[in-house]
């Protein structure tokens, strides 16, 4: 009984997780307050905090499904001698690891103090509503207009500039969506460029730290088997619903703007201080 509410409870936070993986409203924070509220833990030490960043790997693998032509052709053509350095995907590899350099180095530096006294739903809800705020802020003042920057062509600046926001997302609530989509836009990628570069910055960023928490906990074989099966089912559903959510999101953005994500954080922000204030939370 036990392990069937254990999936239960991860089929709950795989659908939370596949839903705001990759849009601007902090998966991590929304998996922190819901795996709160629902009481989701297990028998291994840490096993929460490590599952909160493998199950985002089903999320990731959505992205490499649904862009699978894009990464290909970089693949085909990676090296410069065939196609030029520009249209390489030496190139375009090479901006994606620019762009993880100064999160891999603050987050080797400060992801267990994010740990220790942000992983909880009152700071997770301030950091949201601050968010918001500044999310509404910075697409009224640095969001580009038009169709410009439509293909993915980012300089070594412009990724090492996105590298910095995506440092923002350290603090649980911030997003590492909203965090890389701003910085996109500060040195002048569209919205959907942004977005679609934050997806490819994704995969390294996401697999490296589950590869850390897997290894700071001792690997697979450090789980139970109730976990491993409760881990199983939480990839499994966070990417069949990234897979819909991703395309959805996409197209949104190509009409509208991300106001309406600030303002949800806001008010999802909200929710939580007041609940907080009931001690409706562990």
């Amino acid at each position: 009984m036990d392990t069937i509410l254990l999936v239960i409870k991860s089929i709950i936070i795989g659908i939370v997780e596949g839903l705001t993986e990759f849009l601007p409203v902090s998966s991590t924070g929304h998996m922190i307050i819901v795996q709160n509220l629902i009481n989701f833990e297990g028998k291994t030490p840490n096993f929460v905090e490590m599952y909160t960043y493998v199950i985002q790997l089903g999320a990731i693998l959505a992205v490499v499904i649904l862009y699978w032509r894009k990464i290909k052709d970089t693949l085909v053509n990676f090296f410069p001698s065939k196609v030029g350095f520009e249209k390489s995907g030496f190139k375009f590899w090479l901006m994606i690891v620019i762009a993880c350099i100064p999160g891999g180095i603050l987050g080797i530096l400060f992801d267990d103090l994010a740990e220790e006294y942000l992983f909880a739903p009152i700071p997770v809800a301030i950091t949201l509503f601050v968010g918001g705020i500044w999310m509404i802020y910075a697409e009224k003042q640095f969001k580009v207009k038009g169709s410009r920057y439509k293909e993915l062509n980012v300089t070594a600046k412009q990724a090492f500039i996105i590298g910095l926001f995506q440092c923002l997302a350290i603090i649980p609530g911030m997003s590492r969506s909203a965090s890389t989509i701003i910085g996109g836009w500060v040195v002048g990628l569209n919205t959907v460029a942004a977005a679609e570069f934050s997806f490819f910055l994704a995969i390294p960023v996401m697999v490296g730290m589950s590869f850390l928490k897997l290894v700071k906990m001792g690997g697979l074989l450090a789980l139970t088997s109730a976990e491993i099966v409760t881990l199983t089912v939480g990839f499994v559903v966070s990417f069949i619903v990234a897979l819909v959510v991703v395309d959805k999101f996409i197209a949104y953005l190509n009409k509208k703007p991300m106001k309406a994500f600030a303002v949800y954080r806001m008010i999802f922000a909200v929710i939580v201080l007041v609940a907080g204030y009931f001690g409706i939370f562990h």
